[in-house]
């Protein structure tokens, strides 16, 4: 109990510490949330589309039985086509996140369609197809293509969903802060004191984002539009093309928020006017600011 209540005395501290963020954290789990929702619906596609093959395939077993003669093979075909329900039962039964058991049925999956394949050589060794048959065949062909069309359909919408996901976990960044500071470090927006530009922003937090070492380029744009620059030959890529920057800085992101902090030494003459800060990271643009120079 003591514990206990310690604990919660630390999680009321924190919460009244961070108070000042509990906007960003929010907007962050709802971005989190909002990813878990359309990964659990990639999963449900998934499964429906093993779920549509199974039910092919016990059709398929019905449609074969009716073009043999042969006793003992019928009773085979049929026992392989209650498998084949008994299995598609299972998987009905069985919660997509269940990546466990999905996996399992997926290699059941594999093993029906390489016992499917070997009575058809058989019922083709056999000889003893007719045009009934052929009729038949063709029947079990179109249900199969129209199944194979809806499992299409299906794949479409989660490459959908998975971009989405892709875009979800992609870095964020929010509030900008661009300081024009003289050389005693006092700020100043006037263009002829102006000896460094401080710019600084908040990585925010994403639990479906990469973790790592990431790459931050940020360009600081004239309002002649060229941009700040020491080397032009240092650029990155974004959009099939390659942009100039005026600073790079490598952080090692955790998932959490992280605040980023970068400088311009002035060396140049600076123009009036408005001027634009972009951000970028994985060749995203994850934020922007403009500030004025008088």
């Amino acid at each position: 109990m003591k514990k206990k209540n310690l604990t919660i005395i630390g999680i009321v501290a924190a919460v009244l510490a961070a108070a000042a963020a509990i906007i960003v954290l929010s907007l962050s789990l709802h971005k989190a949330n909002k990813t878990n929702e359309e990964m659990t619906q990639l999963f449900e596609i998934e499964k429906e589309e093993m779920e549509n093959e199974y039910s092919a395939f016990a059709s398929q077993y019905d449609e074969m039985k009716v073009m043999i003669s042969n006793d003992s093979l019928q009773v085979q075909l049929e026992r392989e086509k209650e498998k084949v329900q008994r299995l598609q039962e299972e998987l009905r039964n069985t919660k997509a996140t269940d990546a466990a058991e999905i996996t399992r049925l997926k290699k059941e999956l594999a093993t029906v369609k390489k016992v499917m394949r070997s009575y058809i050589v058989q019922i083709d060794s056999l000889n003893q197809l007719n045009e009934k048959l052929h009729n038949e065949n063709r029947q079990v062909k179109r249900q199969y293509a129209a199944a194979t069309q809806q499992i299409s359909t299906l794949q479409e919408e989660a490459k959908t969903l998975s971009n989405k996901v892709t875009l979800a976990s992609q870095l964020d960044a929010t509030g900008f802060s661009v300081v024009t500071k003289n050389k005693r470090g006092k700020t100043t927006s006037k263009a002829k004191d102006i000896t460094q530009i401080a710019i600084s922003f908040t990585i925010v937090k994403n639990i479906t984002a990469e973790t790592g070492e990431r790459d931050i380029y940020v360009r600081i744009m004239k309002p002649d539009g060229d941009v700040l620059t020491k080397n032009a030959s240092k650029t990155f890529a974004y959009e099939n093309t390659k942009l100039e920057y005026s600073i790079k800085k490598t952080i090692e992101y955790t998932g959490e928020e992280q605040g980023v902090a970068v400088y311009w030494d002035v060396e140049e003459f600076l123009p009036t006017g408005a001027y634009t800060v972009y951000v970028f990271a994985g060749g995203v643009m994850i934020g922007e600011k403009t500030f004025n120079i008088d």
